[in-house]
């Protein structure tokens, strides 16, 4: 598939998970790709996290109430370290949500489903840094996301987008 068709093809996967493995060279292509993305000023704030042992995922789940991707056989955390790139000016969230997509890609790429989860476990109830203790995650990272990967157990549905001239115009916004 190539890339336009793949960005297009990718939508986020809720439902349960086969439980086959995802193995560690994949875990890490996935990072790589990931690490790969750009970031403001250099500065690389995104740290991640691939989990595949059933014990350690196991005690994530138990903290994540409500569940999401519980059955997946892997999750990768991602980690913001928040740096300062100019003045008062910094990147982090840019910086991870471009690691995110790079991820979300690769993972598609590879044969297997995710959702990008980050509301869920950073509302006030503060899941991650539950989950960041379980990690032993530095005080100066913050757990911001985590994707569950595996292979999807149902047939992944398409999200419905708005039409392009909805959301897109050229010269001024509105077209006409």
């Amino acid at each position: 598939m190539n890339t336009i068709d793949l960005i297009k093809s990718r939508t986020s996967y809720r439902g349960p998970y086969l439980s086959t493995k995802v193995p560690r060279e994949d875990l890490k292509l996935i990072m790589e790709a990931g690490l790969a993305a750009p970031s403001g000023c250099n500065k690389q704030t995104t740290r991640l996290i691939a989990v595949d042992d059933e014990e350690t995922l196991a005690k994530l789940h138990a903290v994540i109430q409500p569940a999401v991707g519980e059955t997946a056989p892997a999750m990768i955390c991602v980690l913001a370290k928040k740096i300062i790139a100019y003045r008062d000016r910094c990147y982090y969230i840019q910086d991870y949500s471009a690691a995110i997509e790079n991820m979300l890609l690769a993972i598609i790429d590879l044969g297997y489903q995710s959702c990008w989860v980050e509301g869920h476990i950073t509302d006030t109830d503060q899941i991650c840094r539950k989950m960041a203790k379980i990690l032993e995650v530095p005080d100066d990272c913050e757990l911001v996301c985590f994707l569950p990967v595996g292979i999807a157990e149902k047939e992944c549905k398409k999200a419905v987008k708005l039409p392009f001239e909805e959301r897109a115009w050229f010269n001024k916004f509105g077209g006409r």
